[in-house]
């Protein structure tokens, strides 16, 4: 007898800014375990990486808006009457709208209802990607259905949910485990947790096996010749919690006979109010706001760079970054980085030891990280050999896959 399937919800599928859930898809895949694909929503981004390709699971998606698909959420009504979780369901939605009482929540019911009637027998349990809106679904559809589920949670759905939703949903009784990927998350969950050891920390890690070895050795540029400037580059979405307004009064800031230029790889709702900043700030021609990406180009960019910078901060919001895969990536390609020592980059890189860390928000020591290292092509190969020899030693991500795999079994 085959092994029941476990339904995976996301957000959106595929996602560009999502490879770790596609890295995770893979490996579950290659350990056999059966997935089916349940997506909130349709996929935005023009381009797939490499990975979305290897996974073999089929992928379904649920009406993004409920008066899309009116004949699927009624349908799903009908079948929710004769279930015994509906009552239970009811009144745990009726409990959370009167917290929440938005539109999206409703939204979350029809989209269950959707879900719970949809999904074939074979699947016996939900696995769910980020604590909010999504897990919102996978619990009410669990309910209904009265199937078991279990949470992967991120970075901005465990510091922007109240922490009333999150206590609630760690404390539900058909949860199986969390799993969070930085020890600050793991330690706010389970804080808000009825039962702190269904929380875990599992690190994504990186499968080192999607990237070519790095390259054996860069230009030792040093910012001297305006005729081959250091490369900087960076990559995540324009978004508040990346911090590139910091990043470009940084650059800013930087001494005029220093050369060097910016690579930005990314979408996101900030990225013309960024390239009107730059222009503003006179950095027009030397930073390039290259759009999302593929992956391969993406490695094309770190293997040709010189330094990386990723300035991450808390947004006004609350909405922060937890370990970003990016710098582990960047690492992959022995690829000197200046981050911030915030949220989960400290629990990768260490100041002066396998990186450069400067304060959140702090421009100044931002600018003043990157003049040093742009200047100095020994201690960039010093910290870029020794951020691939950290990657090597504790974030690969085998043992990642093995314990979300093990999990998943329900094995002890």
């Amino acid at each position: 007898m085959s092994a029941p399937t476990i339904a995976i919800l996301v957000k959106g599928y595929p996602r560009l800014s999502e490879t770790f859930i596609a890295q995770e898809l893979v490996g579950l895949e290659e350990r056999g375990l059966p997935l089916a694909i349940w997506s909130l929503r349709r996929p935005h981004d023009g381009a797939v990486h490499p990975m979305h390709r290897q996974i073999r699971a089929p992928v379904a998606y649920l009406p993004e808006y409920l008066h899309e698909a009116p004949v699927r959420v009624l349908r799903g009504l009908a079948a929710a009457l004769g279930r015994p979780g509906l009552a239970p369901l009811l009144r745990l939605v009726w409990r959370d709208l009167r917290r929440d009482p938005t539109a999206s929540r409703l939204r979350r019911l029809g989209q269950a209802l959707v879900l719970a009637r949809e999904l074939p027998p074979a699947v016996a349990h939900i696995h769910v990607h980020y604590l909010h809106t999504p897990a919102s679904v996978g619990r009410y559809a669990a309910l209904l259905s009265g199937r078991s589920w279990s949470v992967s949670a991120h970075a901005k759905d465990i510091w922007t949910t109240p922490d009333w939703e999150l206590a609630e949903k760690l404390d539900d009784g058909a949860l199986r485990f969390a799993v969070t990927c930085t020890a600050a998350g793991a330690a706010r969950l389970r804080g808000l947790a009825a039962r702190p050891d269904t929380v875990s920390l599992v690190y994504h890690g990186l499968d080192l096996r999607r990237f070519p070895a790095p390259p054996e050795s860069r230009p030792p540029r040093d910012g001297s010749d305006p005729a081959d400037p250091v490369r900087f580059v960076t990559v995540g979405r324009a978004v508040a919690k990346k911090g590139f307004f910091d990043l470009l009064e940084a650059l800013a800031a930087l001494p005029p006979g220093l050369h060097w230029r910016l690579a930005h790889v990314g979408g996101g709702e900030e990225l013309e109010a960024l390239r009107a900043r730059a222009a503003t700030l006179g950095l027009g021609s030397k930073v390039a706001f290259l759009g999302a990406r593929p992956q391969p180009d993406v490695v094309a960019l770190l293997r040709e760079a010189d330094l990386f910078v990723l300035p991450a901060k808390a947004a006004p919001s609350g909405d922060r970054d937890g370990l970003p895969n990016v710098l582990m990536e960047a690492a992959s390609q022995a690829l000197a980085i200046v981050a911030t020592d915030f949220a989960g980059i400290p629990e990768f890189l260490a100041d002066h030891r396998d990186g450069r860390l400067v304060p959140p928000g702090d421009w100044a020591a931002l600018s003043n990280a990157l003049n040093l290292l742009a200047r100095d092509p020994g201690e960039r190969a010093r910290l870029g050999a020794a951020a691939l020899a950290r990657l090597r030693d504790a974030f690969g991500a085998e043992a990642g896959f093995a314990r979300i795999a093990h999990l998943l079994r329900g094995e002890p």
